[in-house]
């Protein structure tokens, strides 16, 4: 009986001479961009990137890395990896890397600047020709080892056109504001604030400043009995919600830090008979594909999180090669109305 031929992955049935072929240019040109890709002229250089992705090629790492002294790996800190919103950046961030191709080094800091300066010096060592941040609050000894090593680095979910450091994102405190002036302007008076904890969380302090600007512009007295920061767990948001509506005078309108806080709220309210948004309304912050099925389905701020991840991606390709790319680049985080939200009853 004849022995069955082993079938071969797709990384050692791809070659280069393949991806050669489907971007019609020459092997020597595919090595060249493999080492060197600000070497190679942009139209093959989209056609070979195309050919890769269509392909599926996995260049030989180490042979790659040898010849070009680069890992062709890029590194990635985030604070948590169970959040779906950070999810959703990473994959796409991810897969704009593949395209032209480099491998995704991930690392979490547990919302913790100590832990990420250590992952960060971590991947550092390990080689990485980038580095992608979320937010802009990190160790000054983590900032000056990337400008030490030439390491190009970008800041996500977070636009600051006066920071030296660059940036893919949004502006949280006005996205904030608008999340809150949105409830002022259909009725509501009285609210509840739940946020995320804002030590070594830029985007959570944002996020409240921008709420307490909203109001404050609208002359609404802020009640600091009605703020409470949590870590983004439904079970914490749940009890803070309890303590918001045992209060004499409760609020008619949530407003939460993200949609998780968000859910918590709503889950609360519904299990103290109370209707959403019949009896008190609650706004998130995110967007997560959750919110939309939920019921009622959550109005909220949507975070463009894949959008920020390719044009992240966008940056740190262009600064490794060589090009010449604006340091600062602002998505805008729209509101979505949807039925969590809708003018106080009158009392």
């Amino acid at each position: 009986m004849p022995r069955k031929r082993l079938r071969k992955s797709v990384d050692s049935s791809v070659t280069l001479q393949d991806v050669a072929r489907h971007a019609a240019v020459s092997t020597a040109t595919v090595s060249r961009f493999l080492a060197r890709p600000e070497l190679v002229r942009e139209k093959r250089r989209k056609r070979i990137e195309a050919a890769i992705a269509d392909l599926e090629y996995i260049p030989h790492g180490a042979a790659q890395a040898l010849a070009s002294q680069k890992s062709r790996a890029i590194g990635a800190i985030v604070p948590t990896l169970d959040n779906a919103i950070f999810a959703t950046g990473i994959h796409a961030f991810q897969k704009h890397l593949q395209n032209a191709g480099y491998t995704l080094l991930v690392a979490s800091s547990d919302y913790s600047l100590k832990e990420e300066c250590r992952q960060g010096e971590t991947l550092i060592a390990r080689g990485i020709d980038g580095m992608m941040l979320i937010g802009c609050d990190h160790d000054p000894q983590l900032y000056a080892r990337l400008q030490q090593k030439k390491t190009p680095y970008v800041n996500t979910w977070v636009y600051d056109e006066a920071s030296p450091h660059p940036c893919v994102g949004f502006d949280n405190f006005r996205a904030a504001v608008r999340q809150a002036s949105y409830l002022v302007d259909i009725g509501h008076k009285r609210f509840g604030i739940i946020v995320g904890l804002t030590k070594d969380n830029d985007r959570a302090r944002d996020r409240l400043k921008g709420v307490r600007q909203a109001l404050l512009e609208r002359g609404i007295a802020i009640d600091e009995e009605m703020i409470y920061e949590s870590p983004y767990e439904i079970s914490e948001s749940r009890q803070l919600t309890r303590r918001l509506l045992a209060l004499e005078r409760p609020p008619t309108g949530i407003i939460c830090g993200n949609d998780v806080l968000a859910y918590g709220a709503i889950v609360e309210c519904q299990s103290c008979s109370l209707r959403v948004p019949e009896d008190i309304s609650v706004v998130g912050f995110d967007d997560l594909s959750m919110s939309q099925h939920i019921r009622p389905a959550l109005t909220t701020i949507h975070v463009p999180s894949e959008e920020m991840g390719r044009k992240a991606a966008d940056y740190l390709i262009a600064r490794l090669r060589g090009e010449t790319v604006p340091i600062h680049t602002e998505l805008e985080a729209n509101l979505i109305l949807r039925g969590s939200t809708a003018p106080p009853r009158r009392s």
